[in-house]
């Protein structure tokens, strides 16, 4: 399992390597990526470490999402985002299993600095991939999640998504337990559609 997640990892970082390297050789134009005119879709990986109870059986996350924003108004976007994401147990805790996450979620994006710097709020259900492998009770809960996040222009149509978030999964997915949160970091490359 160890083996996947390194290659994983390296294979990730390459592509997105790639990415940004091909995106340098297209001069920058001066065209406003807040504008509130273009769509954009990004994809990237994501990081994440749990937070007060579930920090005791889980050591961190990895996974990835896909994201869409929608243009409003200026500066102001709709965003509906899908992923997934695996929850490392640690060994010899209980229930003995990673969680498989799959969150979809929708909100809203707004740059409040500039053409760089954004807050973004969304809201959804995460659903459990391994619920029976897990011994839940539950195979989906409300999901909340804010963060704020840079935007950084390589080239025309062309960006760096780096997010910064705290996500919440009320209730998490046992009878009486608390809530699954997380800090996380994702890093996408996006682009104009």
């Amino acid at each position: 399992m160890k083996m996947k997640s390194k290659i994983g990892i390296v294979t990730v970082l390459l592509v997105s390597f790639a990415f940004a390297s091909k995106a340098q050789t297209t001069p920058p134009t001066n065209t406003s990526p807040s504008s509130g005119s273009e769509w954009r879709l990004s994809v990237g990986p994501e990081v994440g470490l749990p937070i007060a109870g579930y920090s005791n059986a889980y050591s961190w996350s990895f996974g990835g999402s896909a994201q869409l924003d929608i243009p409003v108004a200026s500066k102001l976007y709709v965003t509906v985002n899908a992923g997934y994401d695996d929850l490392f147990v640690k060994s010899g805790e209980f229930p003995g299993r990673n969680l498989q996450l799959i969150p979809v979620k929708a909100g809203l994006r707004y740059f409040f600095i500039g053409d760089l710097v954004y807050g973004q709020a969304q809201a959804g259900a995460t659903i459990l991939g391994n619920k029976t492998g897990a011994f839940a009770d539950k195979s989906a809960a409300f999901t909340w999640t804010p963060q704020v996040g840079v935007l950084l222009k390589l080239a025309e149509k062309n960006y760096l998504d780096v997010g910064f978030r705290y996500e919440s999964v009320v209730n998490g997915f046992y009878n009486g337990g608390t809530n699954l949160s997380t800090l996380g970091l994702r890093v996408a490359y996006s682009f104009g559609l």
